[in-house]
């Protein structure tokens, strides 16, 4: 039987900080998707966001991450964007979205989604939180 990697939606804000400091929790995330070790699920607007927001913000690359985003990953069904609509910023929702349509964890450093866990269908952790907990593959 194949193993089984954990599936994750991981935040634009991850790939932000995992740019700017390659020895944070958020790149090691970001390595763990790169090494196969975690499966991150994606759809055209999380991708979308990611693709933008790395283009506008120099030293950071698109190109050094669109790999990452992988057609076998990619979650083709509608997502429910209104059932997560306690989430102050809407930009947030198609994440939160996602990760509850897929059963993914959600991976991100936005305060508003980490501080109130109990209004959230889904488990959001920091990157930090992912990587010294025993949510990280070794």
């Amino acid at each position: 039987m194949a193993e089984q990697h954990p599936a994750v939606v991981v935040d634009t804000n991850v790939f932000v900080a995992a740019g700017f400091n390659p020895r944070s929790a958020s790149a090691r995330v970001v390595a763990a998707v790169r090494q196969g070790k975690l499966r991150m699920i994606w759809n055209v607007a999380t991708r979308n966001e990611t693709r933008g927001v790395l283009r506008t913000i120099p030293p950071l690359s698109w190109e050094s991450v669109a790999n990452l985003f992988r057609d076998e990953d990619c979650h083709t069904a509608p997502t429910d964007p209104r059932r997560v609509e306690h989430i102050r910023d809407p930009a947030d929702r198609k994440f939160a979205a996602l990760a509850r349509a897929t059963g993914a964890l959600l991976i991100s450093q936005d305060e508003h989604l980490l501080a109130e866990p109990e209004r959230m269908d889904v488990l959001v952790l920091s990157p930090r939180e992912f990587t010294v907990g025993s949510w990280m593959p070794r």
